[in-house]
Parts: structure tokens; sequence; C-alpha cells
């Protein structure tokens, strides 16, 4: 049974001045219990879902992906986002994704779906972690789960830094298999994000039933040309 009376807490830290340090180590010895590390990836594009992964890794995990110095899945090449993937996948005790999808976007906002993929993400753990390690500021409302903030999470924590690159291969993925049937938006390169070939490609044909609505870029009006 999940309990539900563990205490909640937020800290807001901020991005280290010196040589980068993995909170991991530290936390492990003041949590009894195992960590999970949550990011989401998706939130800025136009097209396609919010995805975010959770993830829990053993404490053997900790220096074998340091010694590859892994990194935030935004200041890595492609082909080593999917070396360390697959590295991060073997190495797990659990990991999960969860997303929302366009229309829920649409529906609330990208901040609260973005939460929901978080929360998605966690509750599909078949391992429950003593705490969950939240990237950025916002704690994931409803979420049943002792949980924290990290500022910069992907560029201080493991947990959530091995999260950001599975979301990241797994949303690419995504994007890349319906990317032939919206050829138009140009998704193979740009993912769903406002490239400029993607922002004329909507002045030029409008939004899919994929693109988010709420977003202004997407909230282009096609005029036929009148013959």
């Amino acid at each position: 049974m999940i309990k539900t009376e563990r205490t909640v807490t937020s800290t807001k830290l901020s991005a280290p001045n010196t040589q980068m340090r993995w909170l991991d180590f530290s936390m492990l010895s003041s949590t009894q219990g195992l960590i999970a590390g949550v990011d989401e990836v998706g939130r800025g594009a136009l097209f396609g879902p919010v995805v975010a992964a959770a993830v829990i890794l053993p404490d053997s995990a900790l220096s074998q992906l340091t010694a590859v110095e892994i990194k935030d899945s935004k200041k890595l090449s492609s082909s080593r986002r999917v070396r360390l993937a697959q590295q991060i996948c073997a190495l797990a005790i659990d990991w999960k994704i969860g997303f929302a999808s366009t229309a829920e976007i649409d529906q609330t906002n990208i901040l609260q779906a973005t939460m929901l993929a978080m929360k998605r993400a966690v509750l599909k753990l078949k391992v429950q972690p003593a705490l969950c390690l939240i990237d950025g500021n916002q704690l994931v409302k409803d979420l049943p789960l002792a949980q924290q903030t990290i500022v910069k999470g992907d560029e201080r924590s493991i947990a959530i830094a091995s999260a950001s690159i599975i979301a990241k291969i797994w949303r690419d993925d995504l994007i890349l298999r319906l990317a032939s049937k919206y050829s138009m938006y140009d998704l193979e390169r740009n993912k769903g994000y406002g490239s400029q070939r993607h922002l004329m490609a909507l002045q030029q044909h409008g939004p899919s039933p994929l693109h988010r609505k709420s977003f202004r870029p997407c909230q282009i009006t096609v005029l036929s040309c009148a013959k």
C-alpha cells in the first residue's frame, strides 16, 4: 500500500559555481530507501506530447555513470544519448515513462500537463521510491510520495539526468514515428520544436491535430488564395 502520510518537502537548490557535485551521493546517506529521479522533455515544443521519465538507480550505478560523464540530455549528442540510455536502462532498478497529450496541454496549460506527465511516470513505477527528486521548482500535485524539487536538477542529480535522457530518447522516437505522417513540418529534424521550417510550414498548412493549439505559433488560420 502506498503511504500517503509522508511529509512533502521542497528545497530549491541553485547550480554550483564550482565543479559539478552530484547530490545523489550525499542524499543516499540521509534517505532510507530508494531515490527516483524525475524529469520531462518537450515542454517548449509546438507538436506532440510532453513526456516525463522516472528512474530509480542502484547505488552502484552512480559511480558507473559518473565515470562515463553523464550529463543533461540537452548537452549530449544524439548518438551519445542513445548509448547512455541503453546503459541507464540496463542499470536501473526500475524506470517508467509518463506523458500528457496535446489535448491535455490545451485543456489545462503546459505547466499542469508537465506535472501530470511526471505524476504518471512515478505512479507507473513497480518499485516504490522513498523519495522523488523533481527537476525544477514545482512540486507534483497529489503525488502520494515524498518529493523534493531541485532547480537545474539535471545538472546536479544523476537520477534526474538519467530521467532526462530516457525521456528525451522516448519522445524523439515517438516524433520520428509520426514524422512520415506529418512530413510537411520537418519533424524528423526539429522533433516538434519551432524551427524556421516548422514555423513556415504552419503558416502554409496550418496546425495538425497533434499541434498544441494553445501555443501562439499554432494559432494560425490558413487563408486559401482567391481564384
